[in-house]
């Protein structure tokens, strides 16, 4: 069978899909906890922690070029990709421990173990995360099985989404039995050996089928100047950065919404609305019986109502992004790639904006809004790799050659510079505001965290749909390029 028309068996998509369940252990921690780790636990000013979150991307810069290149230039027995899923593994788990642990150093100390620890992160994750990224262009050529598996994949990093978003805070309450630094390094212990055993079973369950020409010649000089020619590549490595500057800016922000503006008795009583808490004077229900086990609630206690809400909020909009993620193959198949995106990821940004606007109150309408904003966003997750191996396609067609590893390397270049950004600018903003951690919040430094959360996130979003609008893959010429590729690789298929 050609790997333009190769139908991946479902045994395989999960199997592939397990490991993005793992990569977002450490994603969805960094996305929604880092920057309040760094400020409220671990130690450090927000400006310090903002400017660490971004300093890091200058490593970055140099390293994922040049994994990209290590990628498509390793040749094994498992292939090129798989072999780096297992390799980096466990180092993976134990530098996402150690990230999160807090020494009993002074500040400078600290200061200098967080960016060693940080910078050690974000290399294994590109070291992981970009061979596992570019396995998807390998494993079969046909564009609607690219979506299909990208579906799968998301629908499992979603799912491990809902366990980090909303199991993490209490988690660390539970473990830590009062002691943060300590709840922090148990909880990430907990998902760091859950990802290696997630990444074996992706190596183990994978197969690449599609493979350069064997008579390929080109250097890492030329991949790197293909890729500057190439339109397609440009508009998602934009819209990328951007999209992930404002998951990394929103993300960070809502935490400390939650632990700063919004009220907590009327979190408290809106929570109590729904059955989740309840007051000493009522008997407790088998549901609220049930989260309390999990450490979700406490019996009438309001001090821990901000991390509660929170928790239940995350866990609220990643179920209904899951339920989006579902759909997504079907719109894409129905509408094309691109115009899902943008549509979804229009709406996303009309939601984010809306957030300036409850009081502090408007629980239901806070979570509402998340709701919605969730909804829009979910069918738009899987697009953004099935995408990215049709532009590796689009490379080979146009130049005869294939660089799948250096075409993903950009992209999660953008992803990660996208998160250091976010992180970084977050900080920025909420010292620039006046934000001190652990204490009551002036008016300025709550407007501030409400604009962090709102308008600024909508901007970045606004420029990633923007980007998206320049993609110049249609649905027809997509099918051409597959059609075409299929019969060049007959030619030295093995």
């Amino acid at each position: 069978m050609e790997p333009s028309t190769t139908k991946i068996p479902f045994r395989e998509k999960i199997g592939y899909s397990f490991g993005d369940a793992a990569a977002n252990f450490v994603f969805q921690t960094m996305l929604i906890f880092q920057l309040g780790f760094y400020t409220d636990v671990f130690g450090i000013t927000a400006a310090a922690a903002g400017t660490l979150l971004l300093v890091g991307r200058f490593w970055d810069a140099l390293f994922d070029p040049f994994m990209g290149v290590v990628a498509d230039r390793t040749n094994t027995r498992w292939g090129k990709f798989r072999p780096w899923v297992l390799w980096s593994a466990i180092p993976f788990a134990v530098i996402f421990v150690f990230a999160f642990t807090t020494p009993d150093f002074d500040p400078t100390g600290k200061l200098v173990y967080a960016y060693v620890t940080y910078i050690l992160l974000m290399t294994i994750y590109s070291v992981n995360n970009l061979p596992y990224s570019a396995l998807n262009g390998v494993m079969t050529g046909d564009v609607n099985e690219r979506t299909s598996l990208s579906q799968y994949r998301f629908f499992f990093a979603m799912t491990a989404s809902f366990v980090v978003q909303g199991f993490t805070l209490p988690m660390v309450a539970k473990l830590g039995g009062g002691d943060n630094a300590k709840g922090w390094q148990l909880t990430i212990g907990v998902f760091a050996l859950l990802a290696v055993v997630f990444f074996l079973i992706t190596f183990l369950s994978t197969r690449e089928r599609i493979h350069p020409d064997p008579k390929q010649k080109s250097s890492p000089k030329q991949d790197f100047a293909d890729l500057l020619k190439n339109g397609p590549w440009i508009s998602m490595f934009v819209l990328t950065l951007f999209l992930f500057i404002t998951l990394a800016l929103w993300g960070s922000a809502m935490f400390y919404y939650f632990t700063y503006y919004v009220d907590k008795d009327a979190l408290f009583a809106f929570l109590q609305s729904l059955g989740l808490v309840t007051s000493t004077a009522t008997e407790p229900g088998l549901w609220h019986n049930i989260l309390n086990t999990f450490g979700l609630i406490a019996l009438d206690d309001r001090s821990n109502v901000s991390s509660v809400g929170f928790s239940l909020f995350n866990m609220g909009g990643q179920l209904v992004t899951i339920i989006g993620v579902m759909f997504s193959k079907a719109l894409a198949v129905r509408f094309g790639k691109k115009m899902v995106f943008l549509v979804g990821l229009f709406f996303t940004t009309l939601f984010t904006v809306l957030f300036i606007v409850p009081a502090a109150g408007d629980v239901g309408f806070i979570f509402g809004l998340n709701i919605l904003k969730s909804l829009a966003y979910g069918p738009t997750i899987p697009l953004l790799w099935a995408m990215m191996a049709d532009v590796a396609d689009f490379a080979e067609w146009r130049t005869h050659r294939r660089a799948t590893g250096v075409v993903f390397a950009g992209i999660v270049f953008a992803l990660k510079a996208g998160l250091g950004l976010g992180g970084a600018i977050c900080g920025w903003f909420l010292a620039g505001y006046g934000y001190l951690p652990n204490v009551a919040q002036t008016e300025h430094a709550l407007y501030g965290i409400r604009m962090t959360g709102s308008v600024y996130p909508a901007l970045t979003f606004l420029i990633g749909v923007l980007a998206l609008a320049f993609y110049g893959i249609t649905k027809k010429l997509n099918l051409q390029i597959q059609d075409e590729l299929a019969e060049r690789r007959k030619t030295f298929a093995h």
